[in-house]
C-alpha cells in the first residue's frame, strides 16, 4: 500500500514538472480504457444503396469509428468514420447484393472498442414503407449529425459553417421527435440534444422583444444579419421555432427531472415572445415581420396572407402573456382582397391563395404542427385547400405549358429552392424556369400520398446518382440544363421528414394540437368543426339541397351565398339580424338545378346600409330550411 502511495505521488510530481504538451501525450499513453461498443447498429438495404447506422458514442475523447466488412468469410477493416457521423452510406447500384458489417469506436489514445454484432444488408426491390423510412432516416442526419456542435441548432445550409437558422431549427426540433420515435436515436440522446438547444436559446441566443433573428452564430448566439436592415427580430422565423418547441413540450411528457426541465424551458421561451410588440401599435390590425434595434421598423413588412405566415397569427393570438386580439386573423392576415380566390384550376377548387396556389411551401410551413383536417374558418378547410393546391401544382407540371424538360406525373413540385442561377420561389406561370424541388412533392405527403410516393420513387430510381446524397434528396434539379444541386437547406429538409411523419402517424399534429393554448385560440378566431376526415377531393353535390357557404366572410360591402339544388324550383332566401328580425328578403324566385349563387350588398328592406355585426341567412327549398352565418365588418 505504501509503495502505491509513493508511486502515485511521484506520478503527480512528474505531471507537474514536465511541459504541458508532453503532459497531454503522457496521459494519452496511460489511457488504456477503450470506448464502449457502438449500440443499435442497423443495416438497411435499399434498391441502389445500403446504409449502416448506429447510435453515436458519448465519450469526450472519442476520435471516430471503424467499419469492418466481411470478405471471404472474415471481417476486415473497411473504412474510418469521423466522430461527427454515426453512419455509412454506400452506392451499390443494383439489387440482390449482400454485405455484412461490424462497427467499433476508437479514442484519441488509439484504444478500440470490441466490435458490434454484425448486420447484414441486401439491396432489393422496396415497398412504400421502406421508401418512406429511407428518406426520413437520411434526412434526419441533417438535423442530428450535421447540427451545429455547440448549439445543436440546424445549420442554414450545407457548408454554412457558423450560421444557424431559427425557422429551420424549429423544423429540426420536430425532426428530433421523429428520430426518437423511429429509433434513429435513443430518447436519452434526444433529451440531451433538446436541452443543449433550449439552454442555448434561453441563455445565449440574441432576442429582440422575445423574437429570435433569422440567422445567428451557432457558437455565441449573436445575430447574423439576413439583409441590410434585417439584423433584429424575425417574428415569422420565431413562429416556426415556437411551433416546433410547443410540439416538443407535449412530446417530452415524462416526470423525470430532465424532461420537466425541457417543458419548463420551452414554456419560458414561449411566454417571453412579445407578439404584441410586433403589432407595432395597439391600434394596428397587423403583425410585422421584422424589428431591429438599429433600424426599427425600417423593413415595414406587414404580414398579410395567404402565405406561410398563418402560424404566426395563430401563435400570437394563442399567447398567454403577449397575445394580440383574435380579430387580427381576419382584419389583418386574411384582409387582403385577394385572400379568398374561390377559383378552380385543372378541376380542383382553390378557396384561398394566389392564382394556381403559389409556391408549395405555403401548404407546409404553418402545417407541420397545426392540424387543419377537421376544422374550418370562415373561408375553408385548409387541409382540403392544401390538397387542392398540391394537385394544381402537379397538374400544371403535367400540362407543362412552357415545355420544360422532364416535367410529368412523377416529376413535379414547384416551390422555393436553389436553382441554377441562385435561389428563387418557383410557382406555376409566375416563376417557372424548369426547376423541380423534391421537398415540394415529398412534404405534401399527407395531402397527396399516392402522387407524392410515386414522385419519391421516381426521384430515387431515375435520378439517384445526381439527386441522392448522405442527407437524402438534394435541394433541386433542372433538366433543361442538366443541373442538380449539391446543396441541402434546413427549411427544405425539415418539412420532408416532418410531413412524412404526419402522414405515417400524425405524431407532430397530435402533439402540437394537445397544447392547452391551441383550442381556445381556434375558438376565439371562429374555427368550427368540419366533417373532413380524409384526403378525398371535395366535390359539390348537385343531387341534393345544400348550402356551400358564403364568400367572402367576413365581408364588406358584399357577400355571395352559394347553394345547390337537386332540381329547378322556387327558393326563398332571407337575411336576419341577431335578434331574429328579418331585415331583407333577398330572393323569392325559381333557381336552376345544380350550383346557384346570390349576392347581398348589405342593404335592408328600406335599402339602407346594414350595420356591422353578425347576420344569419336562411334558404327555404320546398319544406326544407338551411341556415348560415355571416359577419359584416366595418
Amino acid at each position: 500500500m505504501i509503495g502505491r502511495k509513493i508511486y502515485a505521488l511521484m506520478f503527480i510530481l512528474l505531471l507537474v514538472t514536465i511541459p504541458v504538451k508532453a503532459n497531454i501525450n503522457l496521459l494519452a499513453v496511460l489511457d488504456t480504457i477503450p470506448p464502449v461498443t457502438p449500440e443499435n447498429v442497423v443495416g438497411s438495404g435499399y434498391e441502389k444503396h445500403i446504409d449502416v447506422d448506429w447510435y453515436n458514442n458519448s465519450e469526450s475523447d472519442l476520435a471516430g469509428y471503424k467499419v469492418y466488412r466481411k470478405v471471404s468469410g472474415q471481417f476486415t477493416f473497411y473504412t474510418n468514420v469521423s466522430k461527427e457521423k454515426s453512419y455509412i452510406s454506400l452506392n451499390i447500384g443494383v439489387t440482390g447484393i449482400t454485405n455484412e458489417f461490424k462497427i467499433s469506436a476508437y479514442d484519441d489514445s488509439g484504444n478500440e472498442s470490441p466490435l458490434s454484432d454484425s448486420v447484414v444488408t441486401t439491396t432489393h426491390d422496396m415497398i412504400d414503407e421502406e421508401f418512406l423510412d429511407m428518406v426520413q432516416r437520411a434526412t434526419f442526419r441533417y438535423f442530428w449529425d450535421y447540427a451545429h456542435p455547440v448549439s445543436g441548432l440546424a445549420r442554414e445550409r450545407l457548408g454554412s459553417g457558423e450560421i444557424v437558422t431559427t425557422g429551420g431549427s424549429g423544423f429540426g426540433v420536430m425532426a428530433l421527435l421523429v428520430g426518437i420515435e423511429r429509433g434513429y436515436v435513443s430518447r436519452e440522446q434526444g433529451v440531451d440534444r433538446m436541452l443543449t438547444i433550449l439552454n442555448f436559446l434561453n441563455s445565449q441566443a440574441d432576442r429582440f422583444h422575445g423574437a429570435f433573428p433569422h440567422w445567428m452564430n451557432g457558437t455565441n448566439g449573436n445575430v447574423i444579419p439576413f439583409s441590410q436592415y434585417d439584423d433584429g427580430g424575425d417574428l415569422v422565423e420565431t413562429s416556426f421555432m415556437i411551433q416546433g418547441l410547443l410540439t416538443a413540450r407535449q412530446y417530452f411528457d415524462q416526470l423525470n427531472s430532465q424532461e420537466t426541465e425541457i417543458r419548463n424551458l420551452i414554456t419560458q421561451i414561449w411566454e417571453t415572445v412579445e407578439w404584441d410588440w410586433y403589432r407595432r401599435s395597439p391600434f394596428s390590425d397587423f403583425l410585422y415581420w421584422h424589428w431591429s434595434p438599429n433600424y426599427g421598423w425600417q423593413m415595414n413588412f406587414k404580414l398579410v396572407g395567404y402565405n406561410e405566415t398563418m402560424i404566426t397569427y395563430l401563435l400570437a393570438i394563442a399567447s398567454q402573456t403577449h397575445s394580440v386580439p383574435a380579430n387580427l386573423y381576419y382584419d389583418g392576415w386574411a384582409s387582403s382582397t385577394g385572400y379568398f380566390i374561390n377559383q378552380t384550376y385543372y378541376g380542383h377548387k382553390l378557396w384561398v391563395g394566389d392564382p394556381y396556389g403559389g409556391p408549395l411551401f405555403f401548404a407546409h410551413y404553418s402545417f407541420l404542427g397545426f392540424d387543419a383536417r377537421y376544422i374550418r374558418d370562415n373561408y375553408c378547410n385548409y387541409f382540403l385547400n392544401n390538397r387542392h393546391h398540391t394537385l394544381i401544382n402537379r397538374e400544371y407540371c403535367i400540362a407543362n405549358p412552357q415545355g420544360h424538360t422532364g416535367y410529368g406525373p412523377d416529376t413535379w413540385g414547384l416551390t422555393a429552392s436553389d436553382e441554377p442561377s441562385g435561389y428563387s420561389a418557383h410557382e406555376p406561370y409566375v416563376n417557372d424556369n424548369g426547376t423541380i424541388t423534391p421537398t415540394a412533392a415529398l412534404s405534401s405527403m399527407p395531402y397527396t400520398p399516392t402522387e407524392s410516393i410515386s414522385a419519391l420513387k421516381n426521384f430515387y430510381r431515375t435520378y439517384y446518382a445526381n439527386l441522392w446524397g448522405e442527407y437524402g434528396f438534394k435541394d433541386a434539379f433542372n433538366l433543361n440544363v442538366n443541373w442538380f444541386a449539391s446543396s441541402y437547406l434546413a427549411i427544405d429538409q425539415g418539412p420532408i421528414i416532418d410531413m412524412i411523419e404526419n402522414y405515417r402517424s400524425n405524431l407532430l399534429w397530435e402533439k402540437f394540437m394537445e397544447n392547452p393554448e391551441i383550442q381556445p385560440m381556434l375558438d376565439s378566431i371562429g374555427f368550427v368543426p368540419d366533417s373532413t376526415v380524409g384526403i378525398q377531393d371535395e366535390k359539390i353535390p348537385i343531387d341534393d339541397f345544400q348550402i356551400i357557404g358564403n364568400y367572402p366572410n367576413p365581408f364588406n360591402p358584399s357577400t355571395t351565398i352559394v347553394f345547390t339544388l337537386p332540381k329547378t324550383d322556387k327558393v326563398v332566401i332571407s337575411i336576419y339580424n341577431v335578434l331574429g328580425e328579418e331585415i331583407i328578403k333577398l330572393a323569392d324566385r325559381e333557381f336552376i338545378s345544380g350550383k346557384n349563387e346570390v349576392t347581398w350588398y348589405r342593404t335592408d328592406q328600406k335599402v339602407s346600409a346594414a350595420e356591422s355585426g353578425i347576420y344569419f341567412y336562411t334558404i327555404k327549398y320546398q319544406d326544407r330550411i338551411q341556415t348560415g352565418k355571416m359577419v359584416l365588418t366595418k
